[in-house]
């Protein structure tokens, strides 16, 4: 008789888990009143930190052109620095353009 790989060791199955092992908890029971497998963000643990506006902008704008269907380019950044750099109402005004041609 001729013995193989498999008969020498016990046939271990990654997938299987027992339903009453304490290390495989049921992720539906731990927190049963969100309906999430993970627990809400705590407020009290945010990091405190603002973004510049213009920064604001730059991301808003790169938002609004990809929602609209025109991916920004790595070869488009200085254009986009200079349009963020313009005061809010104008980039509000483009990103609204934008927006409207979605």
């Amino acid at each position: 008789m001729s013995t193989t790989a498999f008969e020498d060791h016990a046939f271990v199955d990654p997938y299987a888990v027992d339903p009453t092992d304490s290390l495989w908890p049921d992720p539906a029971s731990q927190h049963q009143d969100t309906g999430y497998l993970l627990a809400p963000p705590n407020p009290d643990e945010r990091i405190s930190y603002s973004i510049d506006p213009r920064d604001r902008r730059r991301l808003d704008l790169h938002a609004a052109l990809t929602t609209a269907g025109i991916p920004p380019r790595p070869e488009d950044r200085d254009a986009i620095d200079q349009l963020s750099a313009l005061p809010a109402g104008i980039n509000t005004t483009l990103q609204r353009w934008l927006h409207h041609t979605a």
